[in-house]
């Protein structure tokens, strides 16, 4: 499971015809669009006599933060540009949103340990991923590409708790299912 941010649709096909002519260039495995997101926290196992807890706590911590607006715009490679395993597209956050979006990602974290859920990853670091490949490859190009999109704005106004079920998908990709949603500010 994960608990993510979703772009809006409007952000997801303005970036998905953005990048559909391009994508038959690289040896990138493309992610769906109707996959991306934002991850605030990743579950790797959540134990069903946690479920409600977390849930519980979720909506606690989503309810203490504040609707935000962004855009998809830039974009970056893990772990460098020089042996991207992974191509990335950013958000442009204003500072007060970056920061709200921060303690947005770490309230998350913290309801997830609370309820006794491990909670993986790495530091936070807001980014969509667009496509992975197996073997490290020199991305300046793709990343020169995503530096000059600017998508539409769109609100993040909720969160979700998403549960991921690996091969399932088309391709064996995984399937992902919206286990539950939590409005921004309790709203």
């Amino acid at each position: 499971m994960f608990v993510a941010v979703r772009p809006s649709e409007a952000a997801v096909d303005d970036l998905d015809a953005f990048l559909e002519p391009r994508r038959s260039e690289g040896h990138f495995r493309w992610v769906v669009p109707e996959q991306w997101h934002l991850t605030l926290a990743f579950l790797a196992e959540v134990p069903d006599r946690a479920l409600d807890d977390l849930v519980e706590r979720l909506a606690r911590a989503a309810g203490k933060r504040t609707a935000m607006g962004t855009a998809v715009t830039g974009g970056g490679a893990f772990p460098d540009v020089g042996r991207a395993k992974v191509l990335w597209a950013g958000l442009d956050l204003a500072e007060r949103d970056r920061e709200e979006l921060r303690r947005l990602a770490t309230g998350c974290r913290a309801a997830a340990g609370r309820a006794g859920v491990d909670v993986g990853g790495q530091r936070f670091r807001a980014h969509l991923t667009v496509a992975r490949t197996g073997k490290p490859v020199e991305a300046t190009k793709w990343v020169r590409l995503l530096d000059a999109y600017r998508g539409p704005s769109w609100p993040v106004a909720e969160i979700a708790l998403v549960a991921s079920y690996l091969g399932e998908g088309p391709r064996n990709r995984p399937r992902h299912e919206t286990i539950e949603t939590f409005a921004l500010g309790g709203g």
